[in-house]
């Protein structure tokens, strides 16, 4: 990546120059994934930019509470489920994914060739992610509001694992 002090301005990047990973499991996730927002100065706003090869989906289906996202395919074609449907998506589409369970969703690339999209969101300090296919949930809180920055804490568990309130507190 070009050092930040030879880029053309703080607040602009190139998809070539972004801060860079990759992540997966198994067969089914996997993704390249290059970071805009937070190189660029974004403060409520974040963005990245995601390419998906045939037959995988970044993430498992999943929710927030704090977050509403944004997908722009910018090429390829993909399937989305979201809540109890699929639907089609290909380069051009746009997707509002607001919070909540009943938008849970998932995009996987069921094309031939690579699906490349961006994905926008508001920034949290905080969130709860549920998973419904696993019957997961996922807790976190940072002093940051960069997704990728160091927690204070994250979490997942099963979603019908609970305890007692006071569960472990010296009550007397």
């Amino acid at each position: 990546m070009e050092d930040q002090d030879n880029r053309r301005h703080p607040n602009v990047i190139n998809v070539s120059e972004a801060p860079t990973f990759e992540t997966g499991k198994g067969r089914r996730f996997g993704a390249v994934v290059r970071q805009l927002g937070g190189p660029t100065g974004g403060r409520l706003v974040g963005c990245n930019w995601f390419e998906v090869p045939p037959g995988r989906a970044a993430f498992p289906r999943h929710w927030h509470a704090g977050l509403e996202e944004v997908i722009f395919v910018l090429e390829g074609r993909g399937t989305l489920r979201i809540g109890d449907t699929r639907v089609e998506l290909c380069a051009g589409d746009y997707v509002t994914l607001p919070p909540g369970p009943d938008h849970a969703h998932q995009l996987l690339n069921g094309g031939e060739g690579p699906l490349r999209y961006l994905c926008l969101s508001n920034k949290a300090h905080a969130d709860v992610v549920g998973y419904p296919d696993s019957n997961k949930i996922a807790a976190s809180g940072s002093p940051s509001p960069n997704y990728f920055d160091p927690p204070w804490v994250r979490g997942i568990y099963r979603a019908d694992s609970t305890v007692d309130y006071y569960d472990g507190e010296e009550t007397d």
